[in-house]
């Protein structure tokens, strides 16, 4: 199914347009980062039509700078609104004297690491373009007390998860009436199951007139629909890059590994290549502190970073592993989407996700804003269902290679083929069983000869 019109994608163009020339203030431009010189290809698309009051949904690559290409016209729009509440005006009767300052936008994003992020990011700028301009966050972590004391100091522009959100705006704590502006950051995520009931709720809670712009790398099909019944002004699809595609720049490397061999396998190539800073992905929330700790065991600086983590060990783990402090990361999906490291190097999938968009935000971690980076991947027979999904996703070929010393030795299910090649043992042979104990029982890297 695909998004009915009036949603259309806008000719592509080489042509490299200036922030200024995009239509925003020199206020702005001005508060940008030095790094920050041209717009990025959503930017360039985004912007424009978001200042022109125009519902946006906008899909484009990790890494390509999306935050600012919503982040940027809400700034625009609450100043000039903030300008104008504040400019001298006639008194109607029975006005209240004084300028209010109620929430006129609000950010939803589905982690609190990627809401910390993006309020870092806007405030950076809005503090540079006006005192009065207030942003705040609001996510599970950090006592209610203490955000409803900041929010007291009335903001303009909001940052949320929506399970905080939610809470408060039931407790009648905050109000979501003056909302004008609404944008949904890792959007495809916050029309799943997981999320849309509390987004429902918050969506009755809000105008119905107000510009709503959704972002994200990737959209299934069976969203598009759902995101359609969103957009009701003026809707417009961007589509910066290829559908659900993956950046040129970071290079894929997959290899067939036992499954009972994997984490020895990690710690040899952690061992033999040394990256500064890797990133490894693991499905299931359980097995992500028991890696971690056979990382140290093996002499490797490691940390684990999942959602049953208390909030200020999970903040702390972030910033040593941003500060090189912690050498290897070992995370569930928690930090596929949306967080940002700057020039991250190596991500590796110690196990494929069940769902392949969350492949595509997986490596998405590597290769930001312009840098090259390398993604690898372990994959075993029981996910070659997962495999093919990602390849079908992604439109890529993504052959699996031998990973050297570390043989082959499972045999594959019939779960973990298509019905049509599922003619196959069930059952390993009492010889691949042992094959697989030995890999087990290596303990140490130095069990591993390295290449040459």
């Amino acid at each position: 199914m695909t998004i009915p019109k009036p949603f259309s994608s806008p000719e592509s163009s080489s042509e490299s347009l200036t922030f200024a020339e995009l239509g925003l203030n020199a206020a702005l431009i001005t508060a940008l980062p030095a790094k920050v010189a041209l717009p990025t290809r959503v930017q360039q698309l985004a912007i424009p039509a978001i200042l022109a009051g125009r519902d946006v949904l906008a899909l484009s690559q990790t890494g390509s700078g999306k935050t600012l290409a919503f982040g940027l016209p809400l700034l625009q729009a609450i100043h000039q609104h903030m300008e104008q509440l504040l400019a001298p005006q006639p008194p109607l009767p029975g006005a209240k004297s004084g300028a209010e300052s109620p929430v006129l936008a609000l950010v939803l994003v589905p982690t609190r690491e990627l809401a910390h992020q993006v309020t870092k990011a806007l405030q950076a700028l809005a503090s540079k373009i006006s005192s009065s301009l207030k942003i705040q966050l609001l996510c599970g972590g950090i006592a209610q007390e203490e955000q409803l004391a900041e929010f007291a100091a009335k903001p303009q522009l909001v940052v949320a998860t929506p399970g905080r959100l939610l809470d408060l705006c039931e407790q009648s704590h905050i109000s979501l009436d003056s909302i004008k502006h609404l944008a949904l950051d890792e959007a495809d995520r916050l029309l799943q199951m997981g999320f849309w009931p509390d987004m429902q709720k918050l969506l009755a809670m809000m105008p119905k007139r107000k510009q709503t712009l959704l972002f994200s790398a990737t959209l299934p099909e069976d969203l598009d629909a759902l995101a359609g019944k969103l957009l009701t002004h003026h809707p417009l699809r961007l589509e910066a890059h290829t559908r659900n595609s993956v950046t040129a720049a970071i290079e894929e490397q997959l290899y067939s590994v036992n499954k009972g061999s994997k984490a020895q396998a990690l710690i040899a190539l952690l061992t033999q290549y040394q990256w500064p800073q890797v990133l490894v992905f693991i499905s299931a929330r359980d097995d992500v502190d028991a890696v971690a700790k056979r990382l140290v065991k093996a002499g490797i600086r490691a940390g684990a970073l999942h959602g049953e983590k208390d909030q200020t060990v999970r903040s702390q783990t972030l910033a040593d592993f941003k500060a090189h402090r912690i050498q290897v990361l070992v995370a569930t999906d928690l930090m596929a989407r949306g967080i940002h490291v700057d020039a991250l190097p190596v991500v590796i999938n110690l196990d494929l996700p069940t769902s392949a968009p969350v492949y595509v935000h997986r490596i998405g971690r590597t290769a930001r804003a312009g840098a090259k980076g390398l993604a690898i991947s372990l994959v075993c027979h029981g996910e070659m269902l997962s495999l093919t999904a990602i390849r079908r996703l992604t439109e890529r070929e993504l052959p699996l290679a031998a990973l050297a010393e570390f043989p082959v030795t499972d045999k594959p299910s019939a779960n973990s083929l298509h019905p049509a090649d599922a003619k196959v043992e069930r059952k390993r042979a009492p010889r691949d069983k042992q094959a697989n104990r030995r890999s087990i029982n290596k303990h140490s890297a130095k069990a591993f000869k390295p290449k040459g």
